[in-house]
Formats: C-alpha cells, sequence, structure tokens
C-alpha cells in the first residue's frame, strides 16, 4: 500500500468514526414533579424515593441530571423537602415546572407567568450557583393557540429561560399508581407484571422515537427522556438504565442534548418556533408516523 492509498484509508476510517459518533443512540434522563410525584405507597417516604433514584444514577455514572419542581408539593408534603437538598448535594440540577402544575393550554398566560415566577424563589434558595433557568412545561402544554404559543415564548426568552423539551417518554407515570395499590394487595404477581410491562414499554418506545429520527434525519438525534420521580419509577430505575444500556444507549446531559439543532428553537425561545418533538416534526414534514407502541395490559385494572 502506498503512502497516499494509506493516508486516504485513515482518513475515511476517521470520517467513518466521528460520524458513528455524532449520530450514537444518546439519552439525557430528566425528572418531573420534584418533591413528590403520584401516590406514596406504605413503608415509602419521598426522601426514601428521591435517594433510590440519586443511588442508581451515581451507580449508572450519569452527568448531572434536571429535576423540575413544584413548590407547592413542599406546602402539601413539607417533609419531602429534604428529598430536594439530597438531590442538589448529589450534583443534581434543578428546573422550573411551575409551581402548582399549572396547565398552560387552560390557563390564561398572566396565570401561567405568576405560577412560574412563584416557585423561581424556591429555586434560587436550592440551586446556589446551577442555572436552574430551565422550564418543562406541565402537561407538555405549550399554549393552545398560535398567539399564545408565540406570546409565552416571548416571555421566556425575556426571562432567559430554555426548554427541556421531550423526545423520549413512555408513559411512566402511568405505573406508580397501580404499583401503590398492588403493594397494599401484597400482591406480588401483580408487582411482576408491572415491572415486566414498564421495560416492554420502555423498550417499545425507544424503538419507535429511532423509527421517527431515522425517518426524519437518517440518524439518532439525541433524546431527553420524561421520567418521573415515583415510587414505581425509583424500583425499576437499575433495570430501566439497563435495558438502555444494552439497546445501546449512552447517556448525557440534557444542555449536549440540546445542543442538537434540532432543540435549537427550544434552546433559545426568541427564535421562530419549530417542532420540538419527533411526532410534531414527523407532521410537518408530511412524514407518515410508525405504528405507535401498544402495551395489552390494562394497569388500571390491576389491584382493584
Amino acid at each position: 500500500m502506498t503512502k497516499t492509498c494509506a493516508l486516504h484509508l485513515i482518513i475515511a476510517l476517521v470520517t467513518i468514526a466521528i460520524s458513528n459518533s455524532a449520530s450514537a443512540q444518546q439519552i439525557a434522563f430528566t425528572w418531573d414533579d420534584l418533591p413528590a410525584h403520584s401516590a406514596l405507597p406504605q413503608g415509602e417516604t419521598r426522601v426514601g424515593i428521591g435517594q433510590k433514584l440519586i443511588a442508581a444514577m451515581k451507580d449508572a455514572q450519569l452527568p448531572p441530571v434536571y429535576g423540575f419542581v413544584n413548590g407547592v408539593q413542599l406546602e402539601r408534603e413539607p417533609a419531602s423537602v429534604p428529598m430536594l437538598r439530597d438531590w442538589r448535594d448529589a450534583g443534581f440540577q434543578l428546573g422550573n415546572h411551575t409551581w402548582s402544575h399549572m396547565n398552560l393550554n387552560t390557563s390564561p398566560l398572566t396565570d401561567w407567568e405568576a405560577d412560574l415566577e412563584k416557585n423561581e424563589p424556591l429555586l434560587e434558595q436550592y440551586s446556589a450557583d446551577s442555572d436552574w433557568h430551565w422550564l418543562r412545561f406541565p402537561f407538555l402544554a405549550e399554549g393552545d393557540t398560535p398567539q399564545k404559543r408565540a406570546d409565552v415564548r416571548k416571555y421566556l426568552a425575556a426571562h432567559g429561560y430554555k426548554i427541556a423539551s421531550v423526545t423520549m417518554s413512555f408513559g411512566d407515570y402511568m405505573w406508580n399508581e397501580p404499583y401503590a395499590r398492588c403493594i397494599a394487595k401484597n400482591d406480588k404477581a401483580a408487582i411482576a407484571q408491572l415491572e415486566s410491562s414498564y421495560l416492554e414499554a420502555a423498550s417499545m418506545d425507544a424503538d419507535f422515537r429511532r423509527a421517527m429520527s431515522k425517518a426524519l434525519y437518517g440518524h439518532d438525534i439525541p433524546y431527553v427522556l420524561l421520567m418521573h420521580v415515583g415510587a414505581f419509577d425509583a424500583r425499576m430505575l437499575p433495570r430501566l438504565l439497563k435495558l438502555y444500556r444494552d439497546k445501546g444507549f449512552t447517556f448525557v446531559s440534557i444542555q449536549d442534548a440540546e445542543n442538537d439543532p434540532f432543540y435549537a428553537s427550544a434552546i433559545d425561545p426568541s427564535l421562530p418556533d419549530q417542532p420540538d418533538n419527533l411526532e410534531g416534526a414527523m407532521q410537518a414534514r408530511g412524514l407518515p408516523l410508525p405504528p405507535r407502541p401498544k402495551l395489552d395490559l390494562d394497569l388500571n385494572t390491576l389491584c382493584r
């Protein structure tokens, strides 16, 4: 092999390696509803749930993750307060989920803005030097009219907020209430059903999201995963992390994930509004959605 051929081969291999690295599957974990989400099973505490989540993420060496706070929960469940301290002491970060989890689509914008601002002193108190100007819209509701959507983006841009988009979600919150019921009845068979269906849903959803990303761009974008700080999530997190790793995913921060061009209008709400979820991007391009995953199990029927 001549030196010229060898050089061309090296360049080609480096190009392939860079391309593969850029399109590798990546997930940024994010958590909603800190410090208290859904039913609290017998024998559990909010602080204990937080400690389980933190331990699993630390064990898996996740980068610092964001948890999105509803301050009203500190009034409803004062014993949950140390969960926020533990979260920050672990090096994880906090963002704004509004004070009362207010739905922008069903609320006047001025009321919603006031609810967002009511949460800010709490975030300042716990965040120290960390950037808490990340917003997760409650119910992922970004405005029910084009005008409201434009107005809220103008407000967020003026107040230095970035939007924590969601490009991966398997509805993890749906397992937490059935789990509390099944714990109360000590129904081990039903709990086993919850465990297997939870992992099945996560796996199918990941394939669904990847199919859309491939259809849109020919490669994976970095995904932002929506999770909730529920008791069943804490029980399942080590297994969930293993599932994603077994599927070839690595874990990144939301800052790194949203550096991808897909999230440009979420990082800077002053830019023209673009879809910040994959379904919206598919619809904007006129592409058909792949078959949406569906579980055979009806979670609402368990342990009734």
